[in-house]
């Protein structure tokens, strides 16, 4: 009789899947090199160079309660935002940083400034060119997988940050433009898991911006539409001046 050969085909399937394994790995692209691509595919590094200041005019849409509203915000190099939004039956939510100091003031919950992590990742957000700096921004980034997400493939790649948590972004495998982002974000209530799906690239001065961004948070979703965005615009200092409320809390 002769001897089987399984434990020669379970020996080469064995080196055929380790092989097949290593091969995914070395399939997976650098974190820098997806994040470079992104800034090269939504119109490279002089392009973003040349913008120094912006004025983004939107509106907002929430899914559930079906409120509406509108969305105007300032940023300029390298790290000043002030964002206002007028929503219906709520009233007006500001929000400001720069420098070391990040702030918020609505109708509903008045002025506070914001500490601890919450206020690292607003100063994060704020940088301008954000795209640019992430190795500022996130000194640690890795690829960890492929998934595939509405029928698009994505590379999965986490950004760490020096302070705060790991945020995940999915890029197009195709086209290198971000898809989605997820992270837990910081406010007065706690964490809460955010998740940014956007969408609609559109060029305003020489570089693609997402103009549609849904967003998922704390059992609420709601659509940002990007109108309009002006860059290199002059915008007086005072704009981002926080309001006499935030100064006063400051001062304290």
């Amino acid at each position: 009789m002769k001897r089987r050969p399984a434990p020669t085909f379970a020996l080469a399937a064995l080196v055929f899947g380790a092989a097949a394994a290593c091969a995914a790995d070395e399939a997976l692209p650098n974190a820098e090199t997806i994040l470079d691509r992104y800034v090269e595919v939504t119109g490279g590094k002089a392009a973003y160079q040349k913008r120094k200041s912006e004025i983004t005019t939107g509106t907002l849409e929430f899914a559930g309660p079906g409120l509406k509203g509108t969305l105007t915000r300032y940023a300029a190099d390298p790290d000043k935002t002030y964002s206002a939004m007028e929503i219906d039956g709520v009233g007006k939510v500001e929000m400001g940083a720069g420098g070391s100091v990040a702030w918020e003031k609505s109708a509903l919950l008045g002025p506070r400034v914001k500490a601890g992590e919450e206020r690292t990742q607003a100063l994060r957000e704020s940088a301008f060119n954000g795209p640019l700096l992430w190795r500022k921004l996130y000194p640690k980034v890795e690829t960890v997988a492929v998934e595939t997400i509405g029928g698009n493939t994505c590379y999965k790649v986490v950004l760490s940050p020096a302070e705060g948590k790991p945020e995940t972004m999915y890029f197009l495998k195709d086209s290198g433009l971000l898809l989605k982002t997820t992270m837990l974000a910081v406010n007065q209530m706690g964490e809460i898991p955010v998740e940014s799906s956007v969408s609609d690239y559109k060029s305003f001065e020489g570089v693609l911006v997402p103009t549609k961004v849904t967003e998922k948070a704390g059992g609420q979703e709601f659509t940002i539409t990007i109108q309009n965005i002006q860059t290199n615009v002059q915008i007086p200092a005072d704009r981002f001046e926080p309001p006499a409320e935030i100064k006063a809390l400051l001062n304290k």
